[in-house]
């Protein structure tokens, strides 16, 4: 958003003085930059009821127009109160869109590529990354800078729009809705002929359980039982830490950290900056190999490690920096803590968080379980984005940076005590580890839904 900031005061159509920008921009930028995830909040909490009520195929067409929407608002914006509107309204689409698009991939691809294509989703959230710093870039010399930056992110979801309405609906959610027929010919065309009966038997059986689940689990029956409410803990603290450890204050604000590094070209911020998106989005796939090779634990602990080491050197070059040098080698410095930042995190912290939330939970809290850490992922990304920069002009950035790395001292405590190795365990194994660290390694043969009274 820097660079928007900087772009409005070039155009000369803005109707807000240049003095009076200043001081809106200083205002509203971290606003800005949060409301977005304000309203994905909000469009996570709704976007549940969404795909149970309406489908996943209609659920994504809403993602699509309300974000399609908000970008045109954003565009054509005259004041910084319309561009927080129009950020809430992206927001709203990205939240629906992180509900569902996982679920869609996973309920309408065949079994044996499903593992792939679940786990390309994180992928596709950073390499989107990346191509909106190039495009940014792009831009950077047009008049009307901002406008095209904010407006042209609302294409992916004209595209994504068109092509939704050529594609069917989940047929898992067509078996809940008992339109079996429907579902059925949907079936037909993603499996052969002698896979498609043992895939409805499969699907019928799923469907009546997800009803049974439904039925007999609340938000309230996290917190009944020891050993979930210890999985719980676990599965939702990583994901805050995730966050707390500043992956998306980075993301949000690289353009800004490399100018406040003296870096102050915008063009020259963007391109560093693309970089770095380039970084994570690499960094992702690598994940994807190594979290079932290296294991979740190991590379949660060797990917903190790498991000408190980058965050220490971040805070030696802002505070090179602060001191009153004029040496260039701080801002580059500062520039080379942002990649190691980077390619330490995004293979590690990246996925670890989401993968481990979707093995802890047993069957019937699974779906519960995994929307509340989510929400919990979604408010720390919306604590650290609301307050890095106030806390950076309060306390400087080196000191900023230096929270950041205290933080993450912390998650590798988290990690090393609450967090099991869950690598090539089955869920019943799962299970096992949580009622042993809840009750001792004697405790053996009660499951987890028959204790409903365990306090």
């Amino acid at each position: 958003m820097g660079q928007c900031w900087r772009a409005w005061r070039e155009d000369n159509d803005d109707p807000v003085p240049i003095g009076k920008f200043q001081l809106l921009a200083g205002k509203f930028r971290e606003t800005i930059v949060s409301m977005a995830l304000v309203g994905a909040i909000i469009g996570a909490a709704a976007g549940g009821w969404i795909n149970d009520a309406y489908g996943r195929k209609k659920a994504t067409l809403l993602a699509d127009v309300v974000f399609a929407v908000g970008s045109v608002v954003m565009a054509a914006a005259p004041n910084p109160y319309v561009i927080i509107l129009g950020r809430f309204l992206v927001g709203l689409g990205v939240g629906i869109a992180s509900v569902t698009a996982p679920v869609y991939i996973a309920e309408a691809s065949p079994s044996e590529v499903r593992g792939g294509l679940v786990s390309t989703n994180v992928l596709m959230i950073t390499g989107g990354q990346f191509l909106s710093y190039l495009v940014n870039l792009a831009f950077t010399e047009v008049p009307g800078t901002w406008r095209w930056m904010v407006g042209v992110a609302g294409i992916p979801a004209v595209i994504q729009f068109c092509i939704m309405l050529c594609l069917p609906e989940s047929p898992r959610w067509l078996f809940m809705k008992d339109d079996k027929a429907k579902a059925i010919v949907i079936l037909s065309k993603i499996y052969e002929i002698e896979r498609l009966e043992d895939e409805i038997d499969n699907l019928s059986a799923a469907a009546d359980e997800e009803r049974q689940k439904r039925k007999d689990v609340k938000i309230s029956d996290v917190f009944k039982s020891k050993e979930i409410r210890l999985a719980f803990f676990a599965g939702a603290g990583l994901q805050a830490f995730q966050q707390f450890t500043g992956i998306n204050t980075v993301m949000y604000y690289s353009p800004t950290i490399v100018q406040m590094a003296g870096f102050s070209s915008n063009q020259l911020a963007l391109l560093l900056s693309l970089i770095v998106a380039a970084m994570n989005a690499a960094g992702t796939v690598l994940g994807i190999y190594l979290i079932d090779h290296f294991g979740r634990k190991k590379l949660a602990l060797s990917s903190l490690a790498g991000v408190i080491a980058s965050l220490v050197l971040l805070a030696g070059a802002f505070f090179g920096k602060s001191s009153g040098s004029s040496n260039v080698l701080f801002g580059w410095i500062a520039v080379l803590g942002l990649a190691l930042y980077i390619a330490f995190f995004s293979p590690g912290m990246g996925p670890v968080p989401w993968t481990v939330n979707s093995e802890i939970y047993p069957q019937q809290y699974r779906g519960i379980c995994g929307g509340m850490s989510a929400t919990v992922n979604w408010i720390s990304n919306l604590i650290v984005a609301q307050s890095f920069l106030s806390i950076a002009d309060a306390i400087g950035t080196s000191w900023t940076f230096l929270i950041l790395a205290g933080i993450a001292v912390l998650a590798v405590v988290f990690v090393i005590v609450f967090v099991p190795e869950t690598m090539g365990l089955t869920f019943f194994e799962v299970e096992q580890i949580w009622r042993e660290r809840a009750w001792g390694s004697s405790y053996n043969t009660e499951s987890l839904l028959e204790r409903g009274d365990d306090k």
